[in-house]
């Protein structure tokens, strides 16, 4: 019983393992994650509230390399950052400074609500989540971070 199991598990296990090698898609991708590691921490750990808008063509990039069992997050990832750099782009606020407290005078209630709705989805659970799945895939697949 313990023999079948343990070949069960070894069975489960082979495709990832073989998917890491570097000509297959996985191990593409693991590439692409090592080579964008560190401008990707850098550009994080400014705390600079267009953090995520400045990282989107490195996560274009990932996604582009990124294996079909993980396509799906990174597009719920992108497409919300495209949304709120749309919605600040459509209302000619600049993202780096934008502060929602204290936003330009002649920003509309329409532009705000925009800006609050492309927020809150960036934010949201759904968004979250697919972040959260993409950084557990790297560091399964690939044994590493995403970021530093």
């Amino acid at each position: 019983m313990r023999t079948w199991l343990a070949g069960l598990v070894l069975l489960a296990l082979l495709p990832l393992a073989s998917g890491c090698g570097n000509g297959s898609p996985s191990g593409a991708y693991c590439d692409e994650v090592t080579s964008k590691q560190q401008e990707l921490s850098d550009i994080l750990s400014t705390g600079q509230p267009d953090v995520l808008i400045r990282a989107l063509g490195i996560f274009k990039a990932l996604q582009g390399k990124a294996p079909e069992d993980i396509s799906d997050e990174w597009q719920q990832v992108i497409r919300a950052i495209e949304g709120l750099q749309q919605a600040l782009a459509d209302a000619g606020v600049d993202a780096a400074t934008y502060d929602r407290n204290h936003p330009p005078t002649d920003l509309t209630d329409e532009e705000r609500a925009r800006i609050d709705a492309a927020a809150r989805e960036l934010g949201g659970r759904a968004t979250n989540d697919a972040f959260a799945s993409i950084k557990q895939q790297v560091k399964d697949v690939c044994h590493t971070a995403l970021y530093l």
